[in-house]
């Protein structure tokens, strides 16, 4: 059997239980693991005073990991530097956040580099190997450099930005010259792929048939492929133990409220800030609503070392109090913030026991907590799901209410309609989000990605540099 090597900026090691707190690529490849007999490498989010390339096994729950430490700067210069300064915003539409510095993206070349010489010695001949997402967009050609012929695969989590866009970066053609080195790329959604061809053929004069994009003598097939959940895996823990007790525990605070949940990662292209402000619309705009209803926005920090996720999280601790001090009685607070995670257990509870799911992201690649709470949902009674039309997401969950997170007037007229929808038609909605999402579900989205990446023919000789 062919064996699978997973390669990814960050590595987590499974919690020995479904519970753990754990983000929903980690939980996918996981998944992807236990079925392919292999390893999963990348870097253990540790730091180093010098870095030696030592490697740390792993094994548990049937996957092994492999994890290296890095040092102070590279961390500063490729992780919270190029990935997640200039990158990051950029591909999210964020331009007036990205930075650009050589600094930065010397960092990033370096940090690859030291990936592909710390890895390399792990891959086998028959390996397939899988990498995952922005931080590691040269990776593939380092690892041709030396000498790997192995079927190499990529897979964006992020959005594709538009030619105009990306050509702001300073090496965007750097970057995607170096993507040739791939023999499969996927991406969640077709507009993100028909953007990255759109950069390719006008920008670099490659040519495009059948899927195929072709730059000079090297040819890589490009695929649409969006990321799943294993619907039922979760709808039953939706009635696991801490499940139910905590269902009972939110309906009981509620008090008979309907409630919002919205669950994210603090994080500016989420459209919290956006969020509040459509919330408070509706709070303004129909005042009789008020003490019937409140929102739950669960929101744990990251990125703490970067500015403007210091900015983001001081905006909405300010905007949360604000509305909170303007709406709220003695007996009831309109927004309920919270800055901590919790497990995957305790959030399909909370999304069972509430009304709407709010899921507006500005722009993200695919968003799976929205498809989490539809799996969450009781079958009899569900609730409704409010998602971004720039969520990945959007494009299968056509049947969700579908909003423009820059509208606070969409964001409130999308709340009193979930509100005031009768059952049937919310039991109609959500069987159609019910039905894609089974359909194209994790297992279907790890499937086609590697039976086209398989299906490739090994690569004759290394890419060019």
């Amino acid at each position: 059997m062919t064996r699978l090597v997973i390669i990814s900026n960050r590595v987590s090691a499974p919690k020995g239980s479904e519970s753990g707190a754990q983000g929903g690529l980690a939980v996918a490849l996981q998944s992807a693991l236990r079925q392919y007999r292999g390893v999963w490498f990348g870097w253990s989010g540790e730091q180093t005073d010098h870095f030696t390339g030592d490697i740390n096994f792993h094994r548990n729950d049937g996957v092994t990991t492999a994890t290296i430490d890095l040092e102070e700067q590279d961390i500063d210069e490729y992780y919270n530097g190029y990935a997640n300064r200039t990158l990051w915003p950029l591909f999210h539409y964020r331009v007036d956040l990205a930075e650009y510095e050589r600094d930065f993206a010397g960092g990033y070349q370096r940090v690859n580099e030291r990936f592909a010489e710390t890895v390399q010695p792990l891959i086998e001949a028959e390996d397939v190997v899988w990498i995952q997402d922005y931080h590691m967009f040269p990776l593939g050609d380092e690892l041709r450099k030396r000498g790997c012929k192995n079927r190499i695969g990529f897979f964006l989590h992020i959005p594709w930005p538009p030619r105009r866009l990306l050509s702001i970066l300073p090496e965007a053609q750097e970057l995607v010259r170096r993507m040739f080195a791939y023999d499969v790329i996927g991406f969640h959604t077709e507009e993100w792929l028909e953007s990255f061809m759109d950069f390719a053929r006008l920008e670099m004069g490659a040519t495009v048939e059948d899927g195929v994009v072709t730059l000079g003598d090297r040819s890589v097939r490009v695929l649409a492929c969006p990321i799943g959940i294993d619907a039922p895996e979760f709808a039953d823990l939706a009635r696991s133990v801490v499940a139910r007790l905590t269902y009972r525990r939110m309906r009981d605070s509620a008090d008979g409220r309907d409630m919002i949940v919205g669950v994210d990662r603090l994080d500016y292209s989420k459209g919290l800030e956006e969020r509040f402000l459509g919330y408070e619309r509706f709070l303004v705009e129909h005042p009789e609503e008020r003490k019937e209803v409140f929102l739950l926005q669960i929101a744990p920090p990251s990125r703490g070392a970067v500015g403007s996720y210091q900015r983001i999280r001081n905006t909405l601790e300010s905007l949360s109090g604000r509305i909170n001090g303007a709406y709220a009685d003695v007996d009831w607070v309109p927004i309920r913030y919270v800055n901590q995670g919790y497990g995957r257990d305790t959030l399909a509870g909370i999304y069972r026991a509430s009304k709407i799911g709010l899921v507006t992201p500005l722009r993200d690649g695919m968003n799976l907590v929205a498809k989490e709470y539809i799996a969450a949902q009781d079958p009899e009674d569900p609730g409704v799901l409010i998602l971004s039309r720039f969520a990945g997401a959007a494009a299968q969950l056509g049947e969700a209410l579908l909003v423009n997170p820059y509208s606070a007037e969409e964001m409130s007229d999308a709340i009193l309609k979930a509100l005031r929808m009768d059952k049937d038609e919310r039991i109609r909605r959500w069987r159609a989000c019910m039905d894609s999402i089974e359909q194209q579900d994790i297992n279907w989205w790890r499937e086609t990605f590697l039976s086209a990446l398989m299906a490739t023919e090994m690569p004759a000789t290394s890419a060019a540099a």
